[in-house]
């Protein structure tokens, strides 16, 4: 299927960028250099065999810490080349500085990015006024869409719903990556917004949906993609036991796939699966042979095998 991608979608969209997204792990050759033809393979592996309807690249799934504006951009340019045809391509360009993200959203639009995720500014916790200025400032710097990720746990400062209510006066904020568990908080902004809201915690996908949300940025969904989908789609057409069963399935993967931090597991299953992938980047370090067989139990269990 081949989407549109207006450079900033009509207010009240429901699902500006499509039901399911990936955030994808960035592949390294051997030696820890950038693979761009192996970027370009796994994006294609995520849109065509996992149904992604979005792929979401220099994200912290893809190592954004450890890669340089360089490499972001050639990533970005390298996954619009080989799925923007069939997919929207959102590119992570949140810092904790408002002029360096800034500069990756503009460096972003250039290299043909359909959308863009700014994560709350971390360690520096700044205050609701903080927010509310930096987000206003990114999303007024480019003519792209921007779903803002709420990440408390990671970014050191929530979000609060007064800050959202105020974002979503933003013609290009269009969108919120929740993955602040607060299922209470998300309902009362799905509630008094049109921000089209998605769970950032895979796990949290179906609850989710019950309180307004419209789909999931997920991390498993490198395996649990096509079957994710699924559930997303039975929710949608009231069919909640399949979805509830689903969730059920999955759960094992869903939540194993952060027994460590995210990428290492994806990466290691990837590699598994014969699909692009690589090392890590330090500070992070690569699955051992124990976490690798607890991962092979993770995806059985969900009824995914690894080969």
């Amino acid at each position: 299927m081949t989407h549109d991608h207006p450079a900033a979608p009509a207010r009240g969209a429901s699902r500006p960028f499509g039901r399911l997204l990936t955030a994808m792990v960035t592949p390294f050759t051997p030696d820890g250099s950038l693979d761009l033809d192996g970027a370009a393979r796994l994006a294609t592996y995520l849109v065509d065999e996992q149904g992604a309807d979005a792929l979401v690249v220099n994200g912290t799934t893809g190592e954004s810490p450890t890669t340089t504006n360089e490499e972001k951009e050639r990533l970005v340019r390298a996954v619009v080349e080989a799925v923007g045809d069939s997919a929207r391509v959102l590119a992570g360009v949140g810092t904790n500085d408002t002029r360096h993200t800034i500069e990756l959203a503009t460096a972003a639009e250039k290299a043909g990015a359909h959308g863009l995720l700014v994560v709350t500014p971390y360690y520096n916790k700044p205050p609701q006024a903080g927010l509310l200025r930096h987000f206003t400032a990114v999303a007024d710097a480019t003519g792209l869409p921007v779903m803002v990720y709420d990440i408390p746990h990671r970014s050191g400062v929530p979000i609060e719903t007064e800050t959202l209510v105020r974002l979503a006066e933003h013609g290009r904020i269009v969108a919120v990556k929740d993955a602040k568990g607060d299922l209470t908080a998300t309902s009362w902004v799905t509630s008094r917004t049109e921000l089209a809201y998605y769970s950032g915690e895979d796990a949290l996908t179906l609850p989710a949906l019950a309180v307004g949300c419209v789909g999931l940025v997920g991390t498993s969904t490198h395996f649990t993609g096509a079957l994710t989908r699924q559930l997303i789609e039975a929710y949608d057409d009231g069919d909640t036991a399949t979805a509830l069963a689903l969730h059920r399935q999955l759960l094992p993967l869903y939540t194993g796939i952060f027994r460590t931090q995210g990428t290492i597991l994806v990466k290691a299953g990837l590699a598994a699966r014969g699909l692009p992938a690589g090392p890590v980047r330090s500070p992070l370090v690569d699955a051992t042979d124990d976490e690798i067989d607890q991962l092979r139990a993770d995806c059985a269990a969900a009824g995914l095998p690894l080969p």
